[in-house]
C-alpha cells in the first residue's frame, strides 16, 4: 500500500479498512475525501470520534449506549415500566426504536451466548436482567433476540431463567435464519413484536 499512497495517506486507508463493513475501495474514497476537506471539518470529525470514546458508556440500568449514568429510554416517564425488551445489542434497541411500536423498556445483553467464542453468560448482563424482571411491576419480558444458532441458544437459556419471575414471550420473525434486527425494515420488526408469542 505504502508504494500507491504517501505513507499518512496509507495509514488513513488502512485505519477506515478496520470499519465494519468498509473495503480497500470505500477506504481510498473516504480517505481522499478527508483531504479534500477543510481543516476545520477535519479537526470537527477528529474531536466527534474522540468525544464519542470518551463520554458514551452504559446505561446502569438497562446497558444501552448512554452518555448519562441512565439513558433517555430508561429515564423518560412516558415509557412503560412492566414491559421489557430484551436485545442483544445496541444496535436493535435503534432499531426496533425506529419502528415506534415499542413504548416499554429495553435491556441489552452485550451480545449472545457463544462459546466457540469464549462469551458465556457470564460475560453478558443476564444477572443484572433477572433482578429487573423479578421487580413486581414487571409483567412481560419480550426476547427480541436474532434467530441464529447463538441467538436460539441465548433466548432459550434466558428464557429459563425468567420464566419463574414473569410472562416471558419471543417476537415473531418474518426474518430467515442467520437474519440480524438490524437489517430487518420498520414494518417487519413491528409485525414481529405484534405477533410476538409465548416463549415455550
Amino acid at each position: 500500500m505504502s508504494s500507491v499512497y504517501t505513507r499518512p495517506l496509507a495509514r488513513l486507508v488502512e485505519q477506515f479498512q478496520k470499519l465494519p463493513g468498509v473495503g480497500p475501495k470505500t477506504a481510498q474514497r473516504l480517505a481522499l475525501h478527508i483531504i479534500k476537506r477543510p481543516e476545520s471539518e477535519v479537526q470537527a470529525l477528529a474531536q466527534a470520534l474522540i468525544d464519542a470514546k470518551q463520554q458514551v458508556g452504559f446505561c446502569s440500568i438497562c446497558f444501552h449506549l448512554s452518555a448519562e449514568p441512565t439513558c433517555e429510554i430508561c429515564r423518560s416517564p412516558g415509557r412503560d415500566d412492566t414491559t421489557i425488551c430484551v436485545v442483544a445489542d445496541s444496535r436493535d434497541v435503534i432499531a426496533l426504536e425506529k419502528t415506534r411500536e415499542f413504548r416499554g423498556k429495553y435491556h441489552v445483553l452485550g451480545g449472545l451466548i457463544s462459546p466457540m467464542d469464549g462469551i458465556g453468560p457470564e460475560q453478558l448482563s443476564i444477572q443484572p436482567l433477572v433482578r429487573r424482571a423479578s421487580q413486581p411491576q414487571v409483567s412481560e419480558i419480550i426476547l427480541a433476540i436474532n434467530p441464529s444458532i447463538e441467538g436460539e441458544t441465548t433466548t432459550l437459556y434466558v428464557g429459563q431463567l425468567l420464566k419463574p419471575f414473569t410472562r416471558v414471550t419471543r417476537i415473531a420473525f418474518g426474518l430467515p435464519m442467520g437474519g440480524d434486527l438490524e437489517y430487518a425494515d420498520e414494518v417487519t420488526l413491528a409485525r414481529a413484536l405484534e405477533g410476538r408469542r409465548e416463549l415455550d
